[in-house]
């Protein structure tokens, strides 16, 4: 959620890392149509049923993170990735009630890399 066209941003740099270690990568961004070929939702609630969310990675400010993860408790998603320096508790909170795991301030990029 909220990966950037642009690849000086950190978003567009953990998103195409992560499309190359082989995850399918599903973009969300309501400003851009695709992203390296796939395309971009403008929102959760858009991306076809008949996709399985596993995670939703988070790159927004953590005072915008709550309506994501609404979202995502919507669309069943089983784990909320906070990226670093975004920690929202009550976002936190409720998606931990409707039983989705919770990081916060980590980069996935980073966690994964360290464990291959």
């Amino acid at each position: 959620m909220g990966v950037s066209d642009k690849p000086d941003r950190d978003s567009h740099r953990v998103a195409k890392y992560l499309m190359e270690a082989g995850f399918d990568v599903i973009p969300v961004n309501p400003k851009i149509d695709n992203f390296l070929g796939s395309k971009a939702y403008p929102n959760l609630l858009s991306i076809p049923l008949e996709k399985d969310i596993d995670v939703v990675n988070i790159f927004r400010k953590s005072s915008e993170v709550l309506p994501v993860v609404e979202e995502a408790i919507k669309i069943g998603a089983k784990v909320i990735w906070m990226q670093l320096g975004i920690i929202n508790e009550e976002a936190a909170h409720m998606a931990k009630e409707a039983g989705i795991e919770v990081i916060m301030d980590k980069c996935i990029k980073i966690v994964h890399a360290c464990e291959k």
